[in-house]
């Protein structure tokens, strides 16, 4: 048996599922069997071959390769999610609901449509779920998300200019503190150290066990003294002179030079001053 790592469509998550007989190329659609029925795949990782009791444990498998057929039935199903999502919107303000819809999902088969949502609080929304269902003539489900997965679902760039680490590859999210950023020397500043999801940054998470150790902390040079180099050297009998092979770096600072324009008359020492002042005095009142 093989198993294949395909990309499901919304959310965008890998997950893992059985290939058998198809052989499948990297970024190629397919359609597999999920729990919640047909869904439309893109390939991510090609099959490679597993074990029994692995393939025993995953119920989930590759149905076949997407066709025209299938991608037409995908440009239509891309087209319906946005006129239920347009419906949904339409009774959750007719009704003045404290929710905030996100996205809509259609599987395949259309068998089932997911809204994905948000709110502060818990919302009774049993009557807008009878409404959708008399109206769409499907089976309805309202998924309420928090706001990271809501950026997860709604994808984007980050402040490092790549995809989304949510959207692209991070499976879970794991709590992000203020002390990661402190512990990393950054900006305690949330708008400068926060994400599109309004949180924390998930990638302070990333390297923050290589600083609570030291390992990323900051180092001294060492010192060498400058006769053991040599003195090893000379004892292996190698005649290579330490300070070729490892030759010291200097820096010095620039020194700074006050520019003297042309027209400027150096001015006489304080005390000289002072004399001509006295004098001056001492002329224009004679005792």
């Amino acid at each position: 048996m093989n198993i294949a790592q395909i990309r499901l469509r919304k959310p965008r998550r890998v997950l893992s599922f059985l290939c058998d007989g198809i052989a499948l190329d990297r970024d190629e659609s397919c359609i597999v069997e999920s729990g919640q029925g047909l869904e439309w795949g893109t390939c991510v990782l090609p099959p490679e071959p597993c074990s029994d009791e692995i393939a025993k444990r995953m119920s989930v498998h590759v149905i076949r390769k997407a066709g025209e057929d299938d991608l037409n039935s995908y440009m239509e199903l891309e087209q319906e999610e946005k006129k239920a999502q347009a419906v949904c919107q339409e009774h959750i303000d007719k009704r003045s609901l404290p929710m905030k819809l996100v996205d809509t999902e259609y599987t395949f088969d259309r068998h089932k449509i997911t809204f994905f949502f948000t709110a502060e609080n818990r919302v009774d929304f049993r009557e807008l779920v009878r409404e959708l269902a008399r109206e769409l003539h499907s089976r309805i489900e309202l998924r309420h998300i928090q706001v990271r997965d809501r950026s997860k679902v709604i994808g984007g760039l980050g402040c490092c200019g790549r995809v989304l680490c949510c959207t692209s590859w991070l499976d879970e999210f794991v709590p992000i503190s203020m002390r990661m950023a402190k512990c990393q020397n950054l900006s305690l500043n949330p708008g400068k150290i926060s994400g599109q999801c309004g949180r924390l940054l998930c990638c302070l998470s990333y390297e923050n066990e290589l600083y609570k150790k030291g390992e990323l902390g900051r180092r001294r040079p060492v010192q060498r003294e400058g006769n053991t180099c040599c003195a090893n050297n000379a004892a292996q009998g190698n005649e290579k002179n330490c300070s070729d092979s490892n030759p010291p770096i200097v820096v010095e600072a620039p020194e700074k030079k006050e520019e003297v324009s042309k027209d400027a008359v150096p001015r006489p020492p304080r005390n000289k001053r002072r004399n001509r002042n006295n004098k001056k005095n001492t002329k224009g009142n004679p005792s």
